[in-house]
């Protein structure tokens, strides 16, 4: 079954260029058989859509409709997390100074980074903030995220949403693994069939940053000489029958996979070697390892499997 953002981008096309449902169907698989499986059936759809001369370019989306790398992008939604205005050097070393904030409506949610200085100034001066209802238009999606440069519309709307409708939790596709496409956020049940060895960092306990070793002293590069905390990331190589791929965990989710012996050599090799062949769900970032030249899952959230919720799932997906 495929998810339902993708039958909507497919009923969208379907209207735009009057073609069946079906035929554009075809079109998508065979995509996808021409790439060898390695892009989305989203991602099809959007290069279908193209070649058939249709765009979405004056269309409102709505937020769950959004992927990567669109372009000239219109929605509107609600602001339900407003971070401080921050201020950077660009390459020429000049200040400059970038925005974002959490735009939901009653399908999903999204992080908007604004970089015009008069978008900016809408938050400096207070006309936009937290629970403003506004609309964007001619934004250009980057990875996961919406982006408005100089030549994109920041406005206040005058649409009303319903706060119960709201989604506010973080949305994560799940997906297979043969299914991922780099810069997504997604959820996937699969085994450990592999583990390395957890390598130890230091981070600043001010803001949790990694920090650089001079001489004897630990540098934080906001909080200068700090005593470092010390945090463990590890690998481990995931299965779900589709497909593996290499992820990466850090110092929270160790122990909710079964690591609570990390400066016990002989209990630690135990409990990796117990960790093999565990199911559990994973959710994170699917990003490109630059190293190894290859995608890489990012873990943020780590849960056990509930075979009662699978059953439920099961039920709802077979009506």
């Amino acid at each position: 079954m495929q998810n339902v953002n993708y039958e909507k981008i497919l009923e969208k096309i379907a209207r735009a260029s009057n073609l069946d449902k079906e035929e554009i169907k075809k079109r998508v698989d065979a995509k996808r058989a021409k790439l060898s499986d390695l892009i989305s059936y989203e991602g099809a759809a959007q290069i279908v859509a193209v070649e058939l001369g249709v765009n979405f370019e004056n269309e409102r989306l709505k937020i769950n409709e959004l992927l990567p790398n669109m372009r000239k992008v219109n929605a509107v939604g609600k602001i339900i997390n407003l971070s401080p205005v921050r201020t950077f050097k660009n390459k020429k070393g000049v200040d400059s100074k970038v925005a974002n904030f959490v735009l939901a409506d009653d399908t999903s949610n999204i992080k908007i980074v604004l970089w015009d200085t008069n978008h900016i100034s809408f938050i400096e001066d207070g006309i936009i903030k937290e629970g403003s209802i506004i609309e964007v238009n001619n934004a250009n999606m980057k990875d996961n995220e919406l982006h408005l440069g100089n030549f994109s519309e920041l406005k206040i709307s005058k649409e009303h949403f319903d706060d119960l409708k709201i989604v506010t939790e973080k949305v994560v596709k799940e997906k297979k693994i043969s299914d991922f496409i780099i810069a997504e956020n997604c959820k996937t049940r699969a085994f450990i069939v592999q583990t390395f060895e957890p390598r130890p960092f230091n981070v600043c306990p001010e803001c949790n940053k990694k920090v650089t070793i001079e001489g004897e002293n630990f540098i934080c590069a906001t909080h200068g000489k700090i005593p470092p905390e010390k945090r463990y990331l590890m690998n481990i190589v995931l299965d779900d029958g589709t497909g593996t791929i290499r992820t990466v965990l850090f110092n929270e989710n160790l122990s909710k996979i079964g690591l609570t012996e990390l400066n016990n050599t002989e209990r630690l090799i135990s409990q990796r070697e117990d960790l093999l062949g565990k199911e559990m769900f994973f959710s994170g970032n699917v990003r490109m390892n630059k190293f190894f030249n290859e995608p890489e899952f990012s873990i943020n959230q780590i849960s056990e499997i509930n075979l009662d919720d699978l059953i439920n799932n099961l039920r709802d997906n077979s009506k």
